[in-house]
């Protein structure tokens, strides 16, 4: 077993630090995000704005499964909120979805704000992938660490 692959191991743990540092950014009155898994497992940036928001788990699969079959972004509408879902991945991980709930959004002022909500969904993308690098750095140093142990790093 190596165990430095638990660094960078199930995507679970990378979609852990994802939400870690995307829902500490969010603004309290901002929009409420979450992060699923291809196993159903969840993140949410405030489970009891979503709770208020009352969206089926057969809604999100829905989403989900439309996701998978190429279309994204999805832009709907459940009860009085805008709900904007993606495929959530990285460079060498698929990580899921990402899901952007605006509640008090109409489809039309949803709509008026796409290119910002796009930039938002770019950005997440973006952090997923630096926060995938720094681990695998971090792995790359804990393996020459373990193979040289720290007096026998070899010198240039």
């Amino acid at each position: 077993m190596d165990m430095y692959n638990s660094l960078v191991g199930p995507s679970s743990m990378l979609n852990e630090q994802i939400a870690h540092q995307i829902f500490d950014i969010l603004p309290e009155k901002g929009p409420a995000m979450a992060i699923i898994d291809r196993q159903g497992g969840c993140w949410l940036s405030n489970p009891e704005k979503f709770s208020q928001l009352n969206i089926s788990e057969s809604f999100l699969k829905e989403l989900c499964d439309k996701i998978d079959d190429g279309i994204e972004p999805i832009v709907t509408q459940a009860n009085d909120c805008s709900i904007i879902a993606a495929q959530l991945a990285t460079n060498r991980t698929n990580c899921g979805y990402i899901l952007i709930a605006l509640p008090q959004y109409t489809p039309e002022t949803t709509m008026t704000t796409i290119d910002l909500i796009e930039i938002l969904l770019n950005q997440v993308s973006m952090i997923a992938n630096l926060i995938e690098k720094n681990n695998l750095l971090q792995e790359l140093q804990a393996k020459h660490y373990g193979a040289y142990g720290r007096s026998e790093t070899p010198t240039n």
